[in-house]
């Protein structure tokens, strides 16, 4: 008979594996296209002057949408570029 000399310590039996898989990927990958492809169409549907409003051109609404480093609080967004109303 054996005996063990020493105890192991157990997580939590809820705590979620890491596990690497491509299909997660390809996912997160496709709804973070889908979030910017909704954000691209919300800031289409504004008016010239709504625009304005926010900081951006309609010619700026590809970046804006495709950048992740910008907030969408316009006025956060203003001091990420330099500028200040």
């Amino acid at each position: 008979m054996s005996t063990i000399h020493g105890l192991t310590e157990l997580g939590p039996a809820t705590a979620k594996r890491q596990v690497y898989s491509p299909l997660e990927a390809y996912w997160n990958a496709f709804q973070a296209w889908r979030k910017r492809e909704k954000l691209r169409a919300e800031l289409c549907r504004l008016t010239d002057s709504e625009l304005a409003d926010i900081g951006i051109t309609r010619g700026e609404i590809d970046y804006v949408a495709s950048n992740r480093s910008i907030s969408l609080d316009p006025l956060r967004w203003m001091s990420d570029i330099g500028t200040r109303m």
